[in-house]
């Protein structure tokens, strides 16, 4: 029975990427708020590391960034805000919101260079709409949030969602744009959304499974602006670049830029890491996205695996095929859930820039340990991996390593330290969770790991 009941604490904060579409968006993630648990802790001085990325590597990204969409149509002109931008708040905002709203700009404005400003003006370039949850996912149904051009309200995009003024394929220039996201989600998920949307807003409108450290990638790992993407907008905000300029004249240019931007990548090895092929996009959506049974999913993650190998991949896409087969698995066979899981770690470890994805799989390795009853091998595996979350802001990640922590605590006998520890985790739960029944469920859902416990 406790392998049967194992899968149930593999929520675990896991991503799940959706299909593509033309309008920038962030996949969807259920949770409410709720107030009656112990204070709500939040993140202060951001850490965020630079970037380990030669420039000729970077120039590569910025370009297939930049050029297409999600969808994979391809942008004829580079397109930006020229000139200061403003940006305003409207609708029903949660109180955590203007908190990660100013530090998001403050980054922008210090690591990206990028004359951005909050204004309680009509006419903001950026409107930020705080709406219910109900009323995105009746327009978009497996997003979060998402940012549409050429309009400054949701009945003004409702109005013209199928003209070609609200298409990206049709702007030269960004002038003014709104961004609509969840008032009623958990902190986290509305301070990821405000990253990833304003980012886009900004900046690049496509993403790419090949980077590693940046939340312009649909496998949805990182959640707050990276060292690399705030240097990606720092360069797409640089002098020598314009609205209208093409594709080559935009590369033309980079090398300059980046020059000036990120010194440090110029003599850095280039990796020059293959495409990722439509195949494996298509199966990795397919695996763990929405809309799939469980065979559908099995043999989709089976794909992904068999591209992966057949492409040669030692990268994280590697790691992140074995993950998505451990995610299948772990319903009805949990000890080849774990096998996958160990060679996703084998595959994170090959590659640089991903301690943070080594920390989603550590959880789950551990969550296995504290399961049979091996607590030390447990503590061993969570170690490492609670400044990782805490450095890339990941509460709702850095609250689970904690509650494991305080459970292989208990089971070594070390049991007043595992109480303080699982204590300590509830503001941090608050943040990443949201609400107490969302905060509690995580609780018995660890809880029920513990074989003392009868888990």
């Amino acid at each position: 029975m406790r392998k049967l009941l194992l899968p149930l604490y593999l929520l675990l904060g896991a991503c799940v990427p959706v299909a593509p579409s033309d309008t920038a968006s962030r996949a969807a993630v259920s949770v409410q708020t709720d107030t009656s648990l112990p204070a709500m802790k939040s993140f202060s001085t951001p850490r965020p590391l630079p970037p380990v990325t030669s420039n000729s590597d970077m120039a590569r990204d910025f370009l297939d960034l930049t050029f297409a969409l999600e969808s994979g149509r391809t942008l004829p002109t580079f397109t930006r805000f020229e000139g200061p931008i403003t940006l305003r708040v409207a609708g029903s905002p949660p109180p955590s919101l203007a908190l990660d709203l100013n530090r998001l700009i403050y980054r922008l404005r210090n690591e990206a260079g990028i004359d951005i400003s909050l204004t309680a003006a009509s006419a903001a370039n950026i409107t930020v709409q705080a709406i219910p949850r109900a009323d995105i996912r009746r327009y978009l149904p497996q997003a979060a949030c998402f940012v549409v051009p050429n309009v400054s309200s949701l009945a003004e995009y409702i109005a013209n969602r199928r003209a070609p003024r609200v298409s990206w394929s049709n702007v030269t220039t960004r002038e003014r744009l709104s961004i609509f996201l969840p008032a009623d989600s958990s902190p986290q998920e509305v301070r990821d959304c405000l990253h990833e949307e304003i980012a886009q807003s900004l900046g690049p409108l496509n993403d790419l499974y090949r980077l590693p450290d940046s939340v312009f990638n649909d496998d949805n790992v990182h959640t707050v602006l990276t060292g690399y993407d705030m240097t990606i907008l720092r360069a797409y905000y640089d002098p020598a670049l314009r609205s209208g300029l093409s594709r080559r004249e935009v590369a033309d240019r980079l090398p300059a830029i980046l020059a000036r931007v990120n010194p440090a990548g110029e003599g850095l090895p280039v990796r020059r890491l293959s495409r990722t092929p439509r195949v494996w996009i298509d199966a990795i959506q397919t695996a763990l996205g929405p809309g799939s049974d469980a065979s559908e999913r099995r043999a989709a993650a089976t794909e992904a695996l068999n591209v992966a190998a057949g492409m040669g991949w030692s990268d994280h896409r590697r790691g992140f095929s074995h993950y998505a087969m451990g995610r299948i698995l772990q319903s009805y066979d949990a000890d080849a859930a774990q096998e996958q899981f160990r060679l996703a770690q084998r595959y994170f470890a090959l590659s640089p820039n991903t301690q943070l994805h080594q920390a989603y799989v550590a959880s789950q390795l551990a969550a296995h340990a504290i399961n049979g009853n091996r607590p030390e091998e447990a503590l061993e595996l969570i170690g490492p991996y609670l400044d990782i979350a805490a450095r890339n802001e990941n509460a709702a990640l850095l609250a689970t390593l904690m509650l494991l922590r305080a459970e292989a605590l208990d089971l070594s006998g070390r049991s007043a330290e595992g109480r303080t520890v699982r204590l300590d985790s509830l503001g941090w739960a608050r943040y990443g969770f949201g609400s107490d029944w969302a905060v509690r469920a995580k609780l018995r859902e660890i809880g029920s790991l513990n074989p003392l416990r009868g888990g």
